[in-house]
């Protein structure tokens, strides 16, 4: 995630990966520094974004020690409470995005805090607006959320795979099938936000009484596509 925010805001960055040629590969992509310590990272950065993994979060806020300005979580599952009290005086937001921040097409949801710095919270907003969609919700949604928007490009990726594989067994070339498939949930996403997200007046644009649409939506509730979405976000919801 954080290489694909870096991507998004195309302009240089400092990055501190304890795989050291990880960040001098990301560097050579998109400009900027790789930075040899935690403390050489606080002095020189503005804001912080913390991508590193959960369980990290204390090693790390002690290899800061107290020394950032201010940091942006993206941590999954670390709540501003786990933050506030591994960070103590140092300003902190929460924020998860997705994916396709990478292109400039993404969304981030931002924890509601109503006891945050404002400027940083300011600030971080509009970095990641740059982005994509920027949503405020109440931290206790954030796990739902998650379960749509950040976890969505890989259901999403899983769905247009089974639909070109599908594709090339009744006949298609593979490349013919990917770009038939990625056109068509750009231009039905599109075409979503276009009406409000009008999901049923989408599906009866397109299905006509006893047509192939029709026989392919009955053959997708058959195999429990919507049970296995809840699946999917309980999966999700109750780790």
């Amino acid at each position: 995630m954080a290489s694909a925010l870096a991507r998004g805001w195309g302009e240089p960055v400092l990055v501190l990966d304890l795989f050291r040629p990880r960040a001098e590969a990301l560097v050579a992509e998109v400009g900027g520094a790789a930075i040899e310590s935690h403390a050489e990272l606080a002095e020189r950065a503005d804001v912080i974004v913390l991508a590193h993994k959960p369980h990290g979060v204390e090693r790390v806020a002690a290899a800061l020690a107290g020394a950032a300005k201010g940091v942006v979580s993206i941590l999954g599952g670390v709540s501003l409470d786990t933050l506030r009290a591994a960070y103590g005086d140092t300003p902190v937001v929460r924020m998860i995005p997705s994916v396709p921040v990478e292109v400039r097409d993404g969304v981030t949801c931002h924890a509601r805090d109503a006891d945050a710095d404002a400027d940083l919270q300011r600030r971080a907003i509009e970095l990641f607006e740059r982005v994509g969609l920027v949503v405020t919700i109440d931290e206790s949604q954030f796990e739902i959320a998650m379960g749509l928007m950040s976890c969505a490009p890989a259901y999403v990726a899983l769905v247009a795979e089974a639909q070109v594989d599908a594709g090339v067994r009744a006949g298609l070339p593979a490349d013919l099938a990917g770009e038939l498939v990625a056109a068509s949930i750009g231009g039905t996403a599109a075409l979503l936000q276009a009406r409000d997200m009008d999901t049923l007046a989408v599906r009866r644009a397109v299905t006509s009484p006893g047509g192939s649409t029709a026989r392919g939506l009955a053959a997708l509730e058959h195999a429990g596509v919507r049970a296995a979405f809840d699946d999917a976000m309980q999966a999700v919801v109750s780790r």
